[in-house]
């Protein structure tokens, strides 16, 4: 049975892991129209983030990667600060995660508003955004 990490060929790969964080549901002030920072919006948002996972592997230690409640703690932070477009919310998001986590390869992040208010029934409108390992065309997403 080999069950010895200390092995030489186990220290010789990245690992890289995507940790992701789905489905935090906000109600927010954020809209281009006046009464949507009244009375606020129903918000969805999905979170993935790339990095190596190796160390906190070996180690067993969260100190080595992304800790998923500090993700929600930034994206709550974020949500609570008013904007008029979605886009400006995911600017700020994307950027204040990568900065506190240096080893990030990229983040995929989308928020979707729920019952939009247009003329007509709309289940959400959304933007996606994603920055390293993540670019490329996106992804085709489901509503929940």
């Amino acid at each position: 049975m080999i069950d010895d990490l200390s092995l030489p060929w186990t220290q010789n790969y990245e690992f890289m892991a995507v940790i992701g964080l789905e489905g935090m549901r906000f109600n927010s002030p954020h809209g281009f129209y006046p009464e949507e920072g009244v009375v606020g919006n129903d918000f969805l948002i999905d979170i993935y983030i790339s990095v190596n996972t190796r160390q906190a592997a070996l180690r067993d230690d969260l100190a080595d990667t992304v800790n998923y409640e500090t993700v929600y703690l930034m994206v709550q932070a974020e949500m609570r600060k008013p904007a008029q477009l979605i886009e400006t919310l995911a600017d700020r998001i994307v950027g204040r995660i990568s900065g506190f986590y240096d080893s990030l390869e990229g983040v995929r992040l989308i928020i979707r508003k729920l019952h939009p208010p247009l003329s007509g029934q709309v289940g959400a409108a959304y933007i996606e955004v994603a920055t390293g390992v993540f670019q490329g065309a996106p992804q085709k997403l489901t509503f929940r």
